[in-house]
């Protein structure tokens, strides 16, 4: 069969898994925020409603492990919100609606039999990005030539959740080969933003970020190998967190470039509140993964670092370093402006800010890039030769293209002329990669003769990207992300605030650095990137998920008590 019939077919199949009730009059695609189209278009009932736009996740597993609210009715709410979310904006893959609803059934059963629940995640519905394996079911991951690869065992994640309580319920889309901040395949097709479907949700977790951002899922896991868990979270109004390397458990789940071990891919949650992400990571890691994993660290949840031990205390005084500009993309007025509203928040809340000096930014992108690039794109190129699909080369949309759209990213031109790196090679850029992780060590250490704390700085906070989420095919630098993923550091992305055409005006023409930030400062239009969100990361050390999860809100405090709770535009 051609490789289109194959994912035709397959597209056919998925539909067909969607019960005929839940299937909506969908909006025309001239409207482009569809937030409200959940609530509005009639198929969820008030207590549906209800329960889906629960984002309190302490308040949703207490009404879970207390029976007011069932497995059953709370899987089957988000379930239909999450088919209402794939009719509008594309992001699911599989869909197994009664698996799920029997795995809830089967909680439900044991908690009236013996009235405890089956662990801290009982009843909670969970969304993975199409990479976690399921046994029995397809992992296709955005290749045609994966049709029909069923998994024969779960991944280590999926038996994890199923001891701490989960119900697995959907999965969601990701882009072609996965090294895209972007969401489309030739299989599934592209994935939209709920907040502007001219735009992307980012990549390569997009699915997730489009469910989550329309409340078609009260937690998420996708992956994260250069901001591919941040990206989505920033660019849909999430949170996200990118753990360092090996402290969750990545065994069995698919993934390309599977032997690539210099920059490692991390799995990590997202969701609409902060306190989901500490709920999953600290379910993860109690459920102890390196009995299953042979990677995973033995590391226990460590309640000294969540106290902050080694930043002071409880309520000690942080100092944050502030990085508004990379020095490789100069980011949008609307990301600066989140920049600053942070800055005041937390002076205002008696925290110390200074400026974060970028360190031997340009050599770490280059050896990041270079390592990307080693096998020349042939660990691409045999997946697409499986099926004879093309591999994609870029994200824009064969009509109506946006106009900034950058056909040579600068990631790409540093790399210079493409090939097959020998394994010498390699290993020099292991050592470079090893020197400059020790420099930017001694670099972050250094800092303590500046904070007044007597500490080095405590954390850093910049953009996730120079931009908000951006239309189809213009996402093009990632480097504000990578940055931290080939130095390890833990980083959580956190929503601000929204692009506002009245007072994120376009600035002048500065001296531009390279021609991506030169196409970067042209793709900008106050009318275009209104009320998108603007998202930001919060960058703690390697292995310091439980301080990095505790300062983040300390941030969000901040940013609450200096103008009140953070306005959803539905």
């Amino acid at each position: 069969m051609h490789w289109q019939d194959r994912c035709a077919a397959r597209k056919r199949a998925q539909l067909d898994a969607v019960p005929r009730d839940w299937l909506i009059d969908t909006p025309l695609n001239t409207q482009r925020n569809v937030l409200d189209v959940p609530r509005a278009c009639g198929l969820l009932t008030p207590r549906e409603i209800e329960i889906t736009d629960t984002i309190d996740i302490d308040r949703l597993l207490l009404n879970l492990r207390t029976a007011q609210w069932s497995a059953v009715e709370v899987t089957t709410a988000f379930y239909k919100r999450a088919i209402i979310a794939q009719q509008l904006t594309n992001c699911l893959t599989e869909i197994f609606v009664e698996r799920a609803l029997a795995r809830a059934r089967e909680l439900d059963a044991h908690l009236a039999r013996t009235g405890n629940p089956v662990g801290p995640l009982h009843g909670l519905p969970i969304s993975l990005k199409d990479q976690f394996a399921i046994k029995g079911l397809e992992t296709i991951m955005g290749y045609a030539g994966w049709i029909g690869r069923y998994a024969e065992n779960d991944c280590v994640l999926v038996k994890l959740l199923y001891e701490c309580g989960a119900v697995p319920f959907v999965r969601t889309n990701v882009p072609q080969t996965l090294m895209w901040g972007e969401t489309y395949n030739h299989v599934f097709g592209r994935t939209t933003n709920p907040y502007n479907r001219y735009m992307t949700p980012g990549g390569s977790s997009g699915g997730e970020g489009a469910l989550l951002a329309l409340r078609g899922s009260p937690l998420g896991v996708g992956t994260d190998i250069g901001g591919s868990v941040r990206i989505p979270a920033a660019f849909c109004g999430l949170y996200g967190l990118r753990p360092s390397c090996n402290r969750l458990p990545y065994s069995l789940s698919v993934n390309v470039q599977a032997g690539q071990e210099s920059i490692v891919s991390v799995l990590g949650p997202l969701a609409p509140s902060l306190r989901a992400l500490r709920a999953f990571t600290h379910a993860l890691i109690s459920a102890q993964p390196w009995r299953h994993d042979p990677e995973a660290l033995r590391k226990e949840w460590n309640y000294a670092e969540e106290a902050l031990s080694a930043h002071g205390g409880p309520g000690a005084r942080l100092c944050f370093a502030i990085m508004p500009d990379n020095g490789i993309i100069k980011p949008h007025p609307p990301v600066l402006r989140a920049v600053r509203e942070v800055r005041e928040a937390l002076e205002a809340a008696g925290h110390t800010v200074i400026e974060w000096e970028p360190h031997r930014h340009l050599e770490i992108y280059e050896v990041g890039e270079r390592i990307f690039a080693a096998d020349d794109a042939q660990d691409y190129i045999s997946e697409c030769a499986l099926s004879g699909e093309p591999l994609i080369q870029t994200m824009s949309p064969e009509t109506d293209a946006h106009k900034y759209a950058l056909d040579e990213p600068f990631a790409r031109t540093i790399v210079g002329e493409r090939r097959h790196l020998s394994v010498y090679e390699l290993w020099k850029l292991h050592e470079e990669k090893r020197a400059l992780r020790k420099s930017s060590l001694d670099h972050w250490e250094a800092t303590a003769s500046k904070t007044g704390t007597g500490r080095p700085v405590d954390a850093i906070i910049a953009p996730v990207e120079p931009y908000t989420a951006c239309p189809h095919g213009c996402n093009s630098d990632a480097f504000y992300t990578t940055l931290y993923n080939l130095l390890d550091y833990t980083a959580c992305a956190f929503p601000v605030t929204f692009a506002r055409k009245d007072i994120d005006v376009a600035q002048p023409p500065h001296a531009f650095r390279n021609h991506e930030d030169e196409a970067v400062f042209k793709l900008y239009d106050p009318e275009l990137f209104d009320g998108m969100p603007v998202g930001l990361q919060l960058v703690g050390r390697t292995q310091e998920e439980e301080g990095v999860l505790a300062m983040m809100e300390v941030v969000d405090r901040a940013l609450k008590a200096a103008r009140g709770p953070r306005d959803v535009p539905f």
